[in-house]
Formats: structure tokens, C-alpha cells, sequence
């Protein structure tokens, strides 16, 4: 009997020092966040102190006059995003019901591997490979051929230089392909066998299945892949700078150079010449760090309202 109870109470020792490890682990990280937002938001409080809420809504960036106002940044940093969603989210899916669903295991063993390979490329390389290849050799020919035809829409209108929003747009959807794919896939190949099984026993096409089974059931974990992605997009820094033009102003066409946070970071931090302008930068990284925190809570929300959507369904 004491034999039994000192191996139980070692027992319990071990899970109480596993536990309270764990609690460390996960703790630090939330520390580290509020650490990280704390010193972030101290060095921002001169440029919120000088300019209060006008420099989210304002579309001023003047250094010599000590204006600096990022409502066109925090527009370019969006309408990058949006765009790299438009293009790479359905080729994310299609990739992942490929490599879920149809592709045989051959494909499969090579292709997988090379669609997660895509996410361990530094930014820097896809930067200079849209520079140099993507750019000139496909984005302007598309955007002079779709000035010609469409630029009577505002959107398509402008001179098409290959250095603008769509080119950003372009290259940030090349950029989370990997991330959107390779979790929608996980989320696809989580459904359940005996599902697949009695869809087809109904019935069912491939592509009927694959519409009402697979995306009805990983349909959360396709939504925590696109904001995956979306966050990604959002903070990119040296591939968009390379390749969006630059200009502090935002225009309401694709083919119009505009500059997100990040690169609005990247190019002026080294040429800041006083405490309020490096302030005005440190607090631009703040704005940045509060779309990325708005978009994970409305991709938390999306899914808890689908998490409970399936649960009153079931």
C-alpha cells in the first residue's frame, strides 16, 4: 500500500510540474505580446499626443512640415490584401482540393511538399523575382492589355507601369498560397471517410461531394486559412515595397501606385530626422500591429459563429 501511494503521489508531482510548465509556456507568450504592444504603444504616445485620431484619418505624410498622417497607408495596406485574397484564395483551394481529393498519391507526394517549400522562401527573393521577371515579363503586359480594354472603369484606369497595387496584390497572393493551401488541405483531409462514403453511396458526383461534404465540414478550417493568409498579406514588408510604387497617395485604380504600413515603415525609418517623425513611424507599426489583431478577432468570431451553425445542425 505505501508503495502504491508514494508511485501515486509521484504521479500527481509529475502532472502538477507538467501542468504548471505548460501554464509558463503559454503565459510568456501572452506576456510577450503585452510587452510588445506596451513598448510599441509608449514610444508612439508623442506622435498620439501631437496628432491624435488625425493621423488615421488624415492622408498627409510631410516630414519638412512634421505632418504625418497614414489613412492612404492603412487604404494601400488593405486593398493589397483584399486583392492578394481575390487572386490566391481560389487557387489555394484548388490546390488543396487537388492534393486532398483527387490528385493520386504520386502527385501528391511531390507536390505537397513543394506547395509547403513555397512558404520558406524569404520574402526578399519573391521581392526580387517580381522585380526583375514577374513585373516586366507578365504583370504589365496583363495591365497594358486591360488598360486598353477596360480603362474607362476607374479601377483599371492609370498608365500601367507594373509597379503598383496590382503588382503587390499579385506577388502577396503568390506569397500565401502555401499558408491558405496547406490548411485548407489538413481541414479537407480531416473529414470523415464514412461521410465521403455516404455521399457517394447517395448519389453523389466527385464534385458534388467534394461541394457539399469536404467544404461543408472543413469550412472553419478553410476560414482559419484564409485569415492566415490575410494576416500574412497585412504584414508583409520588403516583396510589396519592391514593387507597389511607393507614392503616398492611394487612387482607386489597380494600376496607381500606392504604400502599406509596412513599407511606409521600411523606407523612412532610416531617414527619420526628429523624435516626433520616429514617433509617427513607431506609431504606423502600431496601426499595423491593430489590423492584424482586428483580423485574427473577426476570424475568431466567423468561426464560432460556424462552430455553432454545425452544432445546431447536428
Amino acid at each position: 500500500m505505501a508503495v502504491g501511494s508514494l508511485k501515486r503521489r509521484g504521479r500527481s508531482i509529475v502532472d502538477a510540474g507538467f501542468r504548471d510548465l505548460s501554464f509558463a509556456f503559454a503565459a510568456f507568450i501572452v506576456f510577450l505580446i503585452l510587452l510588445y504592444i506596451i513598448e510599441i504603444g509608449y514610444h508612439s504616445l508623442p506622435s498620439i499626443r501631437a496628432y491624435g485620431l488625425s493621423y488615421v484619418i488624415g492622408s498627409e505624410w510631410n516630414p519638412p512640415r512634421e505632418i504625418f498622417e497614414v489613412l492612404p497607408e492603412i487604404l494601400g495596406t488593405l486593398a493589397s490584401s483584399i486583392i492578394a485574397l481575390v487572386i490566391g484564395v481560389p487557387i489555394s483551394l484548388g490546390v488543396a482540393v487537388f492534393l486532398a481529393e483527387i490528385s493520386p498519391r504520386g502527385p501528391r507526394v511531390v507536390i505537397g511538399p513543394v506547395v509547403e517549400l513555397l512558404a520558406a522562401v524569404p520574402s526578399i527573393v519573391f521581392g526580387f523575382w517580381a522585380l526583375l521577371v514577374l513585373v516586366p515579363q507578365v504583370i504589365r503586359p496583363v495591365e497594358h492589355a486591360l488598360s486598353a480594354s477596360l480603362g474607362f472603369i476607374p479601377l483599371f484606369h492609370g498608365a500601367a507601369s507594373g509597379y503598383d497595387l496590382f503588382s503587390a496584390g499579385v506577388i502577396l497572393a503568390i506569397m500565401i498560397i502555401p499558408y491558405v493551401a496547406a490548411v485548407s488541405r489538413d481541414a479537407m483531409q480531416a473529414v470523415p471517410r464514412s461521410q465521403l462514403e455516404a455521399a457517394y453511396a447517395l448519389g453523389g458526383t466527385k464534385s458534388e461531394v467534394i461541394q457539399m461534404s469536404v467544404f461543408g465540414y472543413a469550412r472553419s478550417g478553410i476560414i482559419a486559412g484564409i485569415f492566415l493568409g490575410f494576416g500574412r498579406a497585412i504584414g508583409e514588408t520588403m516583396a510589396v515595397t519592391l514593387v507597389i510604387g511607393n507614392s503616398l497617395e492611394f487612387k482607386a485604380s489597380l494600376f496607381a501606385p500606392a504604400q502599406t504600413l509596412a513599407s511606409l515603415i521600411a523606407n523612412d525609418y532610416s531617414e527619420t530626422i526628429g523624435v516626433v517623425q520616429v514617433s509617427a513611424i513607431i506609431e504606423a507599426g502600431l496601426v499595423l500591429l491593430a489590423l492584424s489583431l482586428l483580423s485574427n478577432l473577426g476570424a475568431r468570431l466567423i468561426l464560432r459563429r460556424f462552430v455553432k451553425r454545425g452544432a445546431q445542425l447536428l
